[in-house]
């Protein structure tokens, strides 16, 4: 706000400090030097002074701007105004512009959502619409870390008040949930001011909600360009989700790129969507089940790339027919470069589609007669040889269209018309020539062998298209299962969107229920599928010895057997993968408490020995004959072997504790328990009594927890003591707070810190930092904590403290009776303190 009063004034606007609160902060009090500040008015309340903003003074003055900070600040009454945002608003009415600041979790629609987030209520607020109808709002964004660092460096608080803020509400989850509700609200600022503008202008065009867009992928060039465009729907709508599917088609398509597949993939899954490949004889169909299936909205299309010509003779295309199959799912039609630039390869064999099926033999009876007709008259300017050639091409295209027995009828139908209409004798079945019958005889014999040519090659073809179709759909059941949390759920999802099944089922042959997972819908687990519906066939494949796949939906042909049987076998694998990982899991325990033991015992042979070793060797000497000591060598002696027997008597309990953790066997009293208690008795049972470095803030504000006193007892000791032991000579501070039900106890120490990969190290039994200290225990102090904590229904987790060192942050539910401290602080990024 400052910075932008300079830049006014230095554009010679007249603008004045109306009232601008520094919080004794330097940086801020230098930035006010230049500017015209007006003097704030003194009220008296309660037998205490206030200053506020002087609202007659900024009336009298009339500047063209007027800066007034805290825009939610409640004045001092006495006033003609009880908020600041009203004192704005008389400003503004005046004719004065207004520059003004205000924090989010002041505004008074987040106010019940920033309490829940921060645990702190907000006294203040302001309606939303006051900041709404400001002509302009501009975020100042801080990252969480940013803002953290300019507190720990005293940019914002004086020294002795930043641990304080760190710890409470300057917290990296309540600065990270703030931010995200300043940029939804003015995310959402944004959106208003864009319906208004486009109400002004006229522009009726609906906006899109939540959408499932489904684009459509052959292979082909154009489908970066049909991605891109579906991800642009799905993003304008808040959460759509973007699916490309590619029909891996058994009719010949020829032009299924798969290296430009596999890059189109990468390109809508870096775009936030998924890939899908399912077969299908007729795509359009195959289309429109997909997305149906997954509750499409939108189908995404390219034109057609086949030529006017082409289409003139086909008729319609994949689009049309996906339009008119669509019912309530939009298709976009998209154009693109190579739209009209491709061909496709006939369709051959009993794939026809019924009207090709009728066109073939019809052509064939058909065609030879137009031809007749046609060549009859340019007699006498055409040769034999061309319209025995003409005939022969018609024969070529009529077994194009309709295969090898249309095409036998049309070269025999055009046989006996040459001979009647074109070789001498005319309108005779008789040749007199013998070059005319060798001729006749050649066409026969070449029509003929070029329709089964033609017709053998375009079943080869369809059945390289189906082996590729397969071959892509078995390629990307692999990424599905490799790439997939559950390899099981993955293949019946893949299973049932490849075939378009209804639902796909797993399950067990001996009764025992479902085996892993199920795709779509499943039914109850039994010896046997559910009766089949009416008109929904039921397939069933067996999976090893003990499973059976239950498909439900349409019948299967028997091409897609082989694919059928290729899942069959992953889904097989992928149970005995299961089953092996369950037999490990098994065994993981096993090796835990081995490796448990075997730690154990290395710490037992050094670490229970050694004060075991000190006793002896002490009570042994005060027993000895030989040598008399005084009472001060008496009294020492006699100390050394209690602190070593004290030592063992800790260690012992430690493991003792440790074992019942992990049998799940310690027995639990929780009742409400006053933190200042357990802290004043665990430190009274460290060796060294109390700590002379030891600073405690707040506890005796913070509310009652709900623990085990003498467990909760043994963590604060084992807390404070590892605090005490890194901590090095400065001082360690012990501090408590409630937030959000639950109370957080914190020592924080300013020693060397924990790096980032070793802090849940150090909670493993055993451990201790660096593995050099074999004087300090069997490191079970911090494992037996956080066992003890967690058993409590706490956690205990460690964190950086600002300037170095480590913080361990113990929380615990507060009792539901329990009520939260009233003169506990927090406080806020705007530096005032709020109860």
């Amino acid at each position: 706000m400052l910075d932008e009063a300079r830049r006014r004034v230095e554009r010679g606007t007249d603008v004045v400090v109306a009232f601008v609160e520094c919080h004794g902060r330097r940086s801020t009090e230098e930035k006010l030097a230049g500017l015209e500040v007006l003097p704030r008015l003194t009220r008296e309340y309660r037998g205490v002074s206030f200053t506020e903003m002087d609202l007659d003074a900024v009336l009298a003055r009339r500047p063209e701007v007027a800066l007034v900070d805290e825009l939610p600040h409640t004045n001092v009454p006495g006033g003609r105004h009880a908020k600041r945002w009203q004192d704005i608003q008389e400003l503004l009415d005046a004719g004065i512009d207004v520059l003004t600041t205000v924090n989010v979790q002041h505004l008074e629609s987040l106010n019940d959502v920033v309490e829940k987030i921060t645990g702190v209520p907000q006294r203040e607020t302001v309606p939303d619409e006051v900041v709404r109808r400001a002509d302009q709002i501009e975020l100042v964004d801080v990252a969480p870390e940013g803002l953290r660092r300019r507190m720990a460096h005293g940019s914002i608080y004086a020294p002795e008040k930043v641990d304080a803020a760190l710890s409470h509400y300057f917290r990296v989850g309540n600065l990270s949930a703030l931010r995200e509700l300043a940029l939804f609200w003015l995310a959402g600022r944004v959106d208003e001011g864009l319906q208004n503008y486009r109400a002004e202008h006229g522009i009726a065009a609906v906006w899109e909600t939540r959408e499932r867009v489904v684009v459509a992928l052959t292979g082909g060039p154009e489908g970066e360009t049909l991605i891109r465009r579906a991800a642009r729907i799905a993003a304008r709508a808040a959460g759509g989700d973007l699916l490309a599917v590619h029909v891996a088609r058994s009719d010949g398509l020829a032009d299924a790129n798969p290296a430009a597949l596999a890059a189109q993939r990468r390109l809508a899954e870096s775009l936030g969507g998924s890939y899908h490949s399912v077969v299908g004889d007729s795509v359009p169909r195959a289309l429109i089940d997909f997305a149906r299936a997954e509750n499409a909205t939108q189908l995404v299309l390219g034109t057609s790339r086949r030529g006017a010509l082409m289409r003139s003779l086909t008729g319609r295309g994949i689009g049309e027919t996906a339009v008119e199959l669509s019912g309530d799912i939009d298709v976009h039609m998209v154009t693109h470069e190579q739209s009209g630039r491709g061909r496709r390869l006939p369709v051959p064999g009993r794939l026809h589609s019924p009207s090709r099926r009728i066109a073939g033999p019809l052509a064939g009876l058909v065609t030879p007669f137009l031809l007749t007709a046609l060549l009859s008259q340019t007699r006498g300017t055409v040769n034999l040889t061309s319209d025995i050639l003409v005939f022969l091409v018609a024969v070529v295209g009529v077994s194009l269209l309709g295969g090898v027995i249309s095409a036998l009828v049309a070269s025999l139908i055009a046989s006996l018309l040459l001979n009647y209409y074109f070789i001498p004798p005319i309108h005779r079945f008789t040749i007199n020539d013998p070059n005319n019958l060798l001729a006749l005889v050649v066409f026969a014999v070449v029509a003929i062998v070029v329709a089964v040519v033609v017709d053998r090659a375009a079943r080869l073809a369809r059945r390289a298209a189906r082996a590729t179709a397969e071959a892509e759909t078995l390629s990307a059941l692999a990424g599905s299962v490799l790439g997939g949390a559950s390899a099981v759920e993955a293949l019946l999802d893949r299973l049932r969107e490849t075939f378009g099944m209804a639902s796909v089922e797993l399950r067990d042959t001996e009764g025992e229920g479902d085996t892993e997972g199920e795709g779509d819908t499943g039914g109850e687990g039994g010896s046997g599928p559910e009766p089949a519906r009416e008109g929904e066939a039921v397939e069933q494949v067996p999976v090893g010895d003990d499973a059976v796949l239950v498909l439900r939906g349409r019948p299967l042909p028997a091409a897609d057997r082989r694919v059928l049987a290729a899942f069959a076998a992953h889904v097989a694998a992928a149970l005995d993968r299961a089953r092996l990982a369950e037999v490990a899991a098994e065994v993981e325990p096993v090796k835990a408490a081995d490796r448990m033991r075997t730690a154990l015992l290395a710490a037992v042979s050094h670490d229970l020995r050694t004060p075991l070793a000190v006793a002896m060797a002490s009570v042994s000497s005060l027993r000895s004959q030989d040598v008399q000591f005084s009472s001060e060598d008496q009294q020492e002696l006699l100390a050394s072997a209690e602190e070593s027997l004290g030592k063992l008597n800790r260690l012992v309990d430690n493991l003792l504790d440790m074992s019942r953790l992990q049998a799940g066997v310690l027995p639990m009293d929780l009742q409400p328990t006053a933190l200042e208690d357990v802290l004043s008795a665990a430190v009274d049972s460290l060796a060294d009594g109390r700590p002379p470095n030891l600073r405690v803030q707040g506890l005796e504000e913070a509310p009652a927890v709900l623990a085990d006193g003498p467990l909760l007892e043994r963590v604060v000791a084992n807390l404070v003591a590892n605090a005490l032991r890194h901590g090095g000579d400065a001082p360690v501070l012990v501090t408590a707070s409630a937030l959000a039900g639950q109370v957080e106890f914190r020592v924080v120490d300013h020693g060397p810190g924990l790096p980032e990969d070793d802090r849940e190290r150090v909670f493993l039994p055993f451990q201790r930092l660096g593995d050099t200290d074999n004087g300090s225990g069997v490191g079970l102090g911090l494992a037996l904590s956080r066992g003890l904590t967690e058993a409590m229904g706490g956690t205990l987790v460690p964190e950086d403290t600002p300037g170095g060192g480590l913080t361990m942050v113990l929380s615990l539910p507060a009792p539901a009776s329990a009520p939260a401290s009233a003169s506990s602080y927090a406080t806020a990024p705007d530096g005032e303190a709020h109860p």
